[in-house]
C-alpha cells in the first residue's frame, strides 16, 4: 500500500525543545460530550429495562435480531468445541501463550500474614478473592484472542469464582480464536453482547445478565465512556487509552527490528504514539531510512502513517541518561531499552508501564505470550498506575485481634485523639474497655 511516511525529528539541544516534546506528548483525553450523552441514556435504558434494551441495542448495533438475551448466551461446549476446531498452530499457539500468562500471573498472588505482638494482640492481613467480574472483549473491527487471555487468566488465577465474557459479534458472526481463548482462560459465562449496553448491563445486571463486582477489558469510545460512568457501581480496571512506545536505542541498535517496532504500535490507530530517543545522530538517519523503506509492505500503512504524522517523532539527546529523562517525562506504556547495555539503564527508569530489556525482547512478545500482562497504563499514567495483574481480582482485609492487656494502652491513645477531634462517642467506646480501679 503507498503511503507518504512524514518522520518528525526532534533534537534535545535545539531552541523550543520542552516545547515541542510536551506538544507532542500532550493528549486531551476528555471526553466527547456527544458520546458521553449516548452513553448515560443507553446506560440509564438497560438499568431501567434490562433485558428488553439489551436486545434492542443489540438488533441496532450489531443488526444481530433474537427473541431473548438468553440465545446470545455462548455456552461452555460452544466455546470448548470452538477451541477443538482450531488448526493444530494455532492451538499450540494459544495454549503456549495461556500458559505462560498463567506462570507469570501465579506468582503474583497475595497471602495471608499477620504477627502477634507480647501483650497477645494480633494483627494481619487476610486476601481475598472478587466474586463475580466482567470482561468486555473488543469484537467489531477485528477480534483479540490474546485479550481475552490477559484479562480473564489473573482473575481465574486469584480464584474469582463467576468471570462473565462480552463479546460483540456484528451480524452473528463470533470468532472461533476469541471462544477457544475464553475455553483455555476459564470463562463461566459468555454473552454475545457490546458496547455502553454491555457495560451497563455487567454493572447493574439484567433479567439475564448478572451484576459484577468490576469490569474489565478495553473498548471504543462509548466502552470506555460507560466505564467511567457505571465506576462506584462496579470497580473498573482502568479507562484505557490509545497504544504507545518508546524505544531507547543506541549504536548497535538494528533499524529494521526499530522500525518495525515502532510500526507495531502505530497500526494500532492513527492516534497511537511511537518514539525513538536515542543519543545517535546516524541511528536516527538509519531508522528513518528502514521506516521510509518498510513502510511500503504494510497492509496498514495509511493508519502507521497518520500515526506518526500526529504523534511519532525520531528525538536526539545529548546522551543516554537524558534518554531515560525523557521516558520518564512521556512515561510511556511500552518501554524498550534497545542497547548494548540496558541493564545499565534500569536504575534510572521510574515510570513506564511495561519495560523490554535487550535487543530481542520486542514489545509484541509482550502483546501476545511473554506472560506478564498487557493491559498497561497509557497516557502518562504509568507515573501513579500499574498494569492489569492478579492484584485487581484480589482483595485486602485488615484483622485486628485486640487483647484485654492491649485495649489498656491502646484505649487512652484512641480517646486522647478522638477528643481531639470532637467525637464523644469514639472516645468513649474507647474508654468503656479500659479497666475501672
Amino acid at each position: 500500500m503507498n503511503a507518504t511516511l512524514s518522520l518528525r525529528r526532534l533534537d534535545s539541544t535545539a531552541a523550543g525543545f520542552d516545547a515541542d516534546l510536551a506538544a507532542l506528548i500532550a493528549f486531551e483525553a476528555n471526553q466527547d460530550p456527544s458520546i458521553d450523552a449516548a452513553v448515560a441514556q443507553i446506560v440509564a435504558d438497560v438499568r431501567a429495562r434490562g433485558d428488553a434494551a439489551l436486545l434492542e441495542y443489540t438488533r441496532r448495533f450489531d443488526r444481530l435480531n433474537v427473541p431473548t438475551v438468553a440465545a446470545l448466551e455462548i455456552t461452555a461446549a460452544e466455546m470448548q468445541a470452538a477451541y477443538a476446531s482450531l488448526p493444530i498452530a494455532q492451538s499450540d499457539a494459544l495454549g503456549t501463550a495461556a500458559a505462560r500468562v498463567r506462570r507469570y500471573h501465579e506468582l503474583q498472588k497475595g497471602r495471608d500474614w499477620n504477627f502477634t505482638e507480647a501483650d497477645g494482640t494480633e494483627l494481619g492481613q487476610r486476601v481475598t478473592p472478587l466474586d463475580r467480574v466482567g470482561v468486555y472483549v473488543p469484537g467489531g473491527k477485528a477480534a483479540y484472542p490474546s485479550s481475552v487471555l490477559m484479562n480473564v487468566i489473573p482473575a481465574h488465577v486469584a480464584g474469582v469464582r463467576e468471570i462473565v465474557m462480552v463479546v460483540p459479534t456484528p451480524d452473528g458472526v463470533r470468532n472461533p480464536l476469541v471462544l477457544a481463548a475464553a475455553h483455555l482462560a476459564g470463562v463461566t459465562r459468555a454473552f454475545t453482547i457490546g458496547g455502553a449496553q454491555a457495560i451497563a448491563a455487567l454493572a447493574y445486571g439484567t433479567q439475564t445478565i448478572p451484576a459484577v463486582d468490576k469490569i474489565c477489558g478495553p473498548g471504543n469510545a462509548y466502552v470506555a465512556a460507560a466505564k467511567r460512568r457505571v465506576f462506584g457501581a462496579v470497580g473498573i480496571d482502568m479507562v484505557a487509552g490509545v497504544s504507545e512506545i518508546l524505544i531507547i536505542a543506541d549504536a548497535t541498535a538494528n533499524p529494521d527490528w526499530i522500525a518495525l517496532d515502532l510500526f507495531a504500535q502505530a497500526e494500532h490507530d492513527e492516534m497511537a504514539q511511537a518514539l525513538l530517543v536515542t543519543p545517535d545522530a546516524e541511528m536516527v538517519r538509519r531508522v528513518a531510512e528502514s521506516a521510509q523503506r518498510l513502510i511500503a509492505d504494510m497492509p496498514r500503512a495509511r493508519i502507521i502513517a497518520e500515526s506518526f504524522a500526529r504523534r511519532g517523532a525520531l528525538i536526539r539527546t545529548r546522551d543516554l541518561d537524558e534518554a531515560c529523562a525523557i521516558a520518564n517525562r512521556v512515561a510511556p506504556e511500552h518501554l524498550e531499552l534497545a542497547v548494548a547495555e540496558p541493564d545499565a539503564l534500569l536504575p534510572h527508569i521510574r515510570h513506564a508501564g511495561a519495560i523490554f530489556i535487550g535487543h530481542y525482547a520486542s514489545e509484541v512478545l509482550g502483546d501476545y505470550c511473554a506472560g506478564p500482562n498487557h493491559v498497561l497504563p497509557t497516557g502518562r499514567t504509568a507515573r501513579f498506575s500499574s498494569p492489569l495483574s492478579v492484584h485487581d481480582f484480589e482483595k485486602r482485609s485488615s484483622m485486628l485481634r485486640i487483647s484485654r492487656e492491649a485495649a489498656q494502652k491502646l484505649g487512652p491513645v484512641a480517646a486522647t485523639l478522638a477528643y481531639g477531634e470532637g467525637l464523644t462517642a469514639h472516645a468513649r467506646s474507647a474508654e468503656a474497655r479500659i479497666d475501672k480501679l
